[in-house]
């Protein structure tokens, strides 16, 4: 038994060191002269491995399950089909919400549990989201809807209607970001599906032809910023990934994929991307757009833990979601100097320089965004 605990101690480590973004779980058992191993993983070569040493161990039965689970049939996929889907922890309403995915994001589906799909979201991340959140899709439905033309909304809030008019019924709320299929366009209007398939009408001068979108992007500092002050004033909202909400990271994350670049979805993850940035010079190295990361810093006797992360956008101030969007400073002879802050800095990560690179991956790169999951 202790031979088999450390075992699978061991293969958490080696395959899911950051259960965020892999799941390897496993329990085990005594019944009579057999030790039962039982849970599940999504990564295939950890099943493999242990699949090996049960059969090589008479004593261990492998009662094992390698997601995506076989019950969901040929629909693995999902489609986000709301303007901001809610994704929580445990497969329950009151849960924390872990993050949230907005409209027209392809999701992978593990599994299925009362209402709710384990899904993998494109920063890989692994939560739960209720059965309204997608538009389950087999592989063949969803590269169609990878490859087919799109509107992506670029409005920081609005609707769509019934109709090419916009006195006629909403159908739903949109945020910037949510992509849409191209149907067509009549007047002012894009004619737009929904990944559930229904249509709707869309205004032109809220949106625009996503691959145009695509190929008309400069992320640049400069670029980066004025998106990032596009927010000011947005409440803070704990897994908040939208306009409707955003915590620190995903705030940050929102900012540069509105940008086409895609970063990690915590603070803690996008720490550890990016290009380190010497900042023991006074901060004089930093450029607009890098992300400064503050938490706790490592002494003796405790590890370092990064808490929250911030937009550098010049002259020592700093564009953050804490409470609301709003601007702080490192400067103290400012106003909106944060002494808290400027205490729990730990350091500046420069992510522009890193397009594909170093962590960083975009929606032209994206295995997700090319269904090569």
């Amino acid at each position: 038994m202790e031979e088999v605990k450390s075992l699978l101690e061991e293969m958490k480590m080696k395959y899911a060191p950051d259960k965020r973004v892999a799941l390897f779980s496993y329990e085990t058992e005594e019944s009579g002269e057999k030790i039962l191993v039982k849970g599940e993983t999504n990564i295939p070569e950890a099943y493999d491995e242990l699949k090996n040493y049960a059969s090589e161990n008479e004593v261990v039965e492998l009662l094992s399950e390698i997601l995506p689970s076989e019950k969901l049939g040929e629909k693995k996929y999902g489609i986000v089909n709301l303007s901001a889907a809610n994704i929580r922890s445990k497969p329950e309403h009151p849960a924390e919400l872990a993050t949230q995915a907005i409209m027209g994001t392809p999701v992978k589906v593990l599994k299925y549990s009362g209402g709710f799909y384990l899904v993998q979201t494109p920063d890989l991340y692994i939560s739960w989201i209720d059965d309204d959140g997608i538009a389950l899709v087999t592989k063949n439905e969803l590269m169609e809807w990878l490859q087919s033309e799109k509107i992506i909304f670029t409005s920081e809030y609005g609707f769509s209607y019934s109709k090419a008019d916009d006195g006629s019924q909403r159908v739903s709320d949109l945020v910037i970001g949510n992509m849409l299929k191209y149907l067509g366009d009549e007047g002012e209007f894009y004619k737009v599906e929904y990944p559930d398939g229904k249509n709707a009408f869309v205004r032109k001068n809220n949106a625009a032809k996503y691959s145009d979108w695509l190929n008309s992007l400069v992320p640049n500092g400069s670029n980066v910023i004025k998106t990032a002050f596009s927010f000011m004033g947005i409440p803070y909202l704990w897994g908040g990934t939208s306009a409707k909400g955003m915590d620190c990271s995903g705030f940050t994350k929102t900012v540069y994929f509105l940008h086409g670049i895609m970063l990690q979805r915590d603070a803690s993850q996008q720490v550890y991307t990016g290009e380190l940035v010497d900042t023991t010079n006074n901060f004089a190295n930093l450029e607009v757009g890098d992300l400064l990361f503050f938490g706790r810093k490592a002494t003796e006797d405790k590890k370092e833990k990064v808490t929250h992360v911030a937009i550098y956008i010049g002259n020592m101030d700093y564009i953050h979601a804490s409470g609301s969007v709003k601007v702080n400073s490192l400067d103290k002879s400012k106003d909106n100097f944060s002494e808290y802050r400027l205490k729990s800095f730990i350091r500046a990560k420069r992510i522009l320089n890193s397009i594909d690179k170093n962590g960083i991956s975009t929606l032209k790169s994206n295995l997700f965004y090319n269904g090569e999951f």
